[in-house]
Formats: structure tokens, sequence, C-alpha cells
């Protein structure tokens, strides 16, 4: 089973196990989080979309880290004009282990095969008359 979460203005196909990093979400190591943002919850038959939410459907997470992500260098220049400019910038970020899918709401309807009873129905009819 997998869910779509939505978290730090990014969305995240997770499922029970995996590990993902995301942006900073408070909370001590070994703390459980939970996310009510679910998008969509599936698994490889079946998959529950939300509007724009799944009711009923969270998934739990624990922390397994807080730190902050590799320095991204933002370098401007002119040429000949004798201006430079080096910035650097390091994320905060929050490593969780997926540990609960619970899905809610209703399941996506599966198509119906035409039922052939009617014209077996029609059949038996037109032998006793």
């Amino acid at each position: 089973m997998y869910a779509v979460i939505k978290t730090g203005g990014k969305q995240y196909r997770v499922a029970a196990g995996d590990v993902i990093t995301v942006e900073k979400l408070a909370g001590d190591v070994g703390e459980a989080v939970t996310f009510d943002h679910v998008l969509a919850v599936g698994d490889d038959s079946d998959l529950t979309v939300g509007t724009p939410t799944v009711d009923g459907a969270t998934v739990s997470a624990e922390v397994l880290e807080q730190g902050r992500g590799d320095k991204i260098l933002v370098f401007k220049k002119q040429r000949r004009k004798n201006y430079r400019r080096l910035h650097g910038h390091r994320q905060y970020q929050t490593v969780l282990r997926v540990t609960d899918i619970a899905g809610g709401g209703k399941t996506k309807p599966k198509a119906k095969a035409a039922e052939p009873a009617e014209p077996a129905a029609e059949a038996a009819a037109e032998t006793e008359a």
C-alpha cells in the first residue's frame, strides 16, 4: 500500500518502511509525526484520490534525524564590471521513516461487466411462447 502526502510544499509517494527526507518539521529524534494532508491512497489494483485530500487517511512516521542538507552555492557575476557575489545556503531537513498508512475514505469503484443474465432470460421466454 502506498500514499501520496504533501508537506513543505512538495509531494511525496511513500510506502510503509520508506525513509524520506523532507523540509524541517518540529519534533525530536524518536518522536512520531502524523500527516493528515494525504492526497491519494492505493495499492496495485485500487487507487483512492482525494478532492483535494482523502477523508480519514493518515500517514504515521518516526523522526530519525534532524539536520541540514548539502551546501548550495549561488554565484552571480557580471563580466567586465568587477562584480562577483558568492552566497551559500544549507536547508534544514528532517529524515523520517514511514511506519503506517491508515487508508480512509471510499475506494474507487471497479467497472462492472455487462450482465449476460438478461439475454438468457429473453431466450427462455421465447422458448416458452
